[in-house]
């Protein structure tokens, strides 16, 4: 069974965010999406929903089979205790492929393949906030 690890903060759940879990799910067995703590949002101000709110939503999704709060501290030991086999990434988040492969491989000790997710919209969270 091949575990896919999906990772985010996912305030406001959008049509970009379902394409991203459906796609992520595609490459896969079982999807666990990692919800960023509230404590390493960088813009933590303008959170609108708590970390435990945001893992409710994410996990009510029909195309998520499990999500789960991210480290406080160690990123690295999420990876770790998911141990995927593949790591998607968002169009627009900001992380390196081979930075994300290696760190994963060596918190999990074997292969892991890693995924960018194209978008589908351009859609995000922080426009639709400026919106409301």
């Amino acid at each position: 069974m091949n575990t896919v690890l999906a990772q985010g903060t996912f305030d406001i759940l959008h049509p970009g965010h379902l394409h991203y879990f459906e796609k992520s799910a595609e490459h896969g067995d079982k999807l666990v999406a990692v919800i960023a703590r509230d404590s390493r949002v960088e813009d933590r101000k303008n959170l609108i929903f708590n970390e435990e709110e945001r893992r409710e939503m994410v996990e009510a999704l029909e195309a998520v089979d499990k999500a789960v709060l991210g480290s406080e501290g160690n990123i690295y030991s999420t990876v770790e205790e998911i141990n995927p086999d593949i790591i998607t990434i968002g169009y627009d988040q900001n992380h390196v492929e081979t930075e994300v492969k290696e760190m994963a491989e060596n918190a999990t000790g074997h292969k892991v393949k890693v995924e960018r997710i194209e978008e589908k919209e351009d859609y995000s969270s922080s426009r639709i906030k400026t919106r409301f």
